[in-house]
């Protein structure tokens, strides 16, 4: 039995036009000529097994702990996604840089990251005025901005179906807090607020508030964003008889003014907003937080009745992650869950427009006890809002 090599593809393809007309031969070896570039295509291909997302945030600076703790916690949930095998057989790779709460670093990264076009969607950036400096810019690319980190009603804007807001605004918090007062029967209220567009914002929500409820007007005072007015601001409080005071500050102007009411007067309680509620900004306080009542836009991350904060701290240990889990760990872990949630729908392949639509039919989806109902553009998809009282150890109780 004589043994045949087996022909290579080029001596079959040759033998093969040798029997063809010219015209037909000229196809074939267009045809051949192609299929290197098909394996290209399939090889590119399989590196788009990746959905790479993109993230400013402050990671050092002022708030490096806010925007570190709300990192970690979205990285946890999608390391948890990726070892199941991702979102469709694909991967989420988190790429996030250092803005260090500084504007000009914010609109660099972000024009970097509009600049990429393997960048699938914009995530969780961070800070009310980074977020209304980059918006025009977004809204005109197109591109998903998922989750901005602002309660501020400038990035819930009316036309633009790119923008995806989660967490509850300012307005919310503010509203649950003077709610709570009108409930517990307390008429004397007190109300200190940032002279910026936040503060304004606290104010204008707790004012109207107060009168829907028929609650007498509240004593009001401002105080700089450098925080140079808040004895003042404290003096004028303390000297108002009054039974509860609601604070629209954020960052340093909250520690100068908690220290300075609180030398003043202590049997007061004093009602803040989630922004004001980091564990940074409660150890600083030491004593002079403890007893105050602050509103959170998620649940308590030790809350572990909630099958979310379960699932959240049992990806928070294996992410090996050492800080104390977080409100605001918890907050990026969500807005992870509800990302993933949202590219499942988007189908196989999604684009950026298909991720879009998933987004806004996310009605009434109850991730273990929170709740993520879409709506329009001009509302949060989270209407989530209570409140803990600052333990005498630091810790939050509800």
């Amino acid at each position: 039995m004589h043994h045949h090599p087996t022909p290579t593809s080029s001596e079959l393809t040759r033998g093969h036009l040798d029997c063809q007309p010219p015209l037909a031969r000229r196809q074939i070896l267009a045809a051949a000529l192609s299929l290197p570039l098909l394996g290209a295509v399939r090889r590119a291909n399989a590196q788009d097994a990746t959905i790479k997302i993109a993230q400013s945030t402050a990671l050092t600076g002022p708030l490096g702990d806010l925007g570190s703790a709300m990192h970690q916690g979205a990285k946890a949930a999608f390391a948890a996604f990726n070892a199941r095998g991702g979102i469709h057989g694909k991967t989420i790779e988190l790429v996030t840089k250092d803005d260090a709460y500084e504007v000009p670093k914010a609109l660099a990264n972000v024009e970097q990251f509009l600049a990429d076009p393997g960048n699938f969607a914009l995530f969780n950036c961070m800070g009310t005025p980074m977020i209304d400096a980059m918006l025009p810019k977004v809204i005109d690319s197109g591109i998903p901005f998922f989750a901005p980190f602002t309660g501020a009603q400038l990035s819930r804007t009316k036309t633009a179906r790119n923008v995806f807001n989660i967490r509850a605004s300012y307005a919310d918090e503010a509203e649950k807090l003077v709610q709570h007062l009108s409930t517990i029967g307390i008429q004397r209220i007190g109300i200190v607020y940032q002279n910026n567009a936040f503060g304004k914002e606290v104010f204008t929500a707790a004012s109207a508030s107060m009168d829907q409820l028929k609650l007498p007007k509240a004593l009001s005072v401002t105080v700089e964003n450098n925080a140079s007015d808040a004895g003042t601001a404290a003096a004028k409080l303390a000297d108002g008889k009054l039974e509860a005071v609601v604070i629209g500050l954020a960052g340093k102007p909250t520690l100068e003014f908690v220290k300075a009411f609180r030398g003043l007067q202590r049997g007061v309680t004093l009602y803040a907003l989630s922004v004001m509620g980091t564990s940074a900004t409660v150890k600083t306080l030491g004593a002079d937080a403890t007893g105050m009542a602050i509103s959170q836009v998620v649940p308590l991350p030790s809350n572990a009745v909630m099958p979310v904060v379960r699932e959240f701290q049992s990806a928070w240990k294996t992410s090996g992650a050492t800080a104390e889990p977080s409100h605001l760990a918890l907050e990026g872990y969500i807005n992870a869950r509800v990302f993933a949630e949202a590219l499942q729908r988007a189908g196989r392949n999604p684009t950026r427009a298909a991720f879009i639509d998933a987004t806004w039919n996310l009605k009434k989806w109850d991730l273990g006890g929170f709740e993520i109902n879409a709506s329009t553009p001009e509302r949060n998809a989270s209407r989530f809002v209570e409140l803990t009282l600052v333990g005498r150890d630091g810790r939050f109780i509800r």
